[in-house]
């Protein structure tokens, strides 16, 4: 293969995972505390063997696949009536414990099993602000959840919801659709802004997502269809040296 046949296999490896990207955030426009992700690619530029690029010649510019990254702009709120349903208005995650160890999340869509624990649809246990998991009395019945993050039920100050922040969202490492493992400790936050009965929705632009995957697939075929012709080109130069020396 010549090099402009490697340009365009290297732009379509990178399109390949923009496209897998794209259908992620589709797939996932309508999963509570979704955060969409976004591929950076960079162009870099080859350099000729001992020299620079003569006056007038134009470089030759391959596509680098450089990082993955989540865009953790808040997601709308949406009124479900659930009592443990809850939505983070603003900053910070919710903690909650899997097999794996502590794992943050923005989708507040709780539940309360049989046992009394508080835990995520997965099972993991919401942890509270001293990274205890949280657990109702069998005699709980009504839950009350201030914006502080205070849990109270008919009984009494039941729990008090931990919340934490990270110092920067690049140290989230995501696992799945909704949980992150932070590479930096994480701090509690005394102040909170919790909205009971409400869940924080995707951020996916559905419309833009849409649009972009449409665009990408679009400039992916027209590059798959210059690797082929110039395949073809290729092989009929081959075809023809070869009838001639026969």
């Amino acid at each position: 293969m010549d090099n402009t046949t490697y340009i365009a296999l290297s732009r379509m490896d990178a399109e390949q995972r923009a496209m897998s990207v794209l259908a992620n955030n589709i797939a996932n426009g309508s999963t509570a505390g979704f955060k969409s992700g976004h591929v950076q690619f960079a162009d870099y530029l080859s350099k000729l063997k001992g020299g620079s690029h003569a006056p007038g010649e134009n470089p030759e510019v391959y596509v680098q696949d450089r990082a993955t990254y989540r865009d953790f702009t808040q997601g709308a709120l949406q009124q479900t009536g659930n009592a443990l349903d809850i939505a983070i208005t603003g900053e910070g995650f919710f903690s909650v414990m899997t097999p794996q160890g502590v794992r943050l999340t923005r989708n507040g869509r709780f539940q309360r099993l049989s046992d009394g624990s508080v835990t995520d649809a997965a099972g993991h246990a919401l942890l509270d602000r001293t990274g205890q998991p949280i657990m109702l009395r069998p005699q709980d019945r009504t839950i009350s959840i201030s914006s502080d993050g205070t849990l109270s039920t008919e009984n009494g100050v039941a729990a008090e919801i931990g919340l934490v922040r990270v110092a920067s969202n690049y140290d989230l490492h995501g696992e799945g659709n909704e949980l992150f493992r932070a590479g930096t400790p994480t701090t509690q936050m005394d102040v909170k802004e919790l909205r009971q009965g409400m869940l924080e929705g995707s951020n996916v632009n559905m419309m833009t997502e849409t649009t972009n995957l449409i665009e990408l697939q679009r400039d992916f075929q027209i590059t798959a269809n210059l690797v082929e012709n110039e395949a073809t080109r290729r092989q009929n130069a081959i075809d023809k040296i070869t009838q001639t020396q026969s």
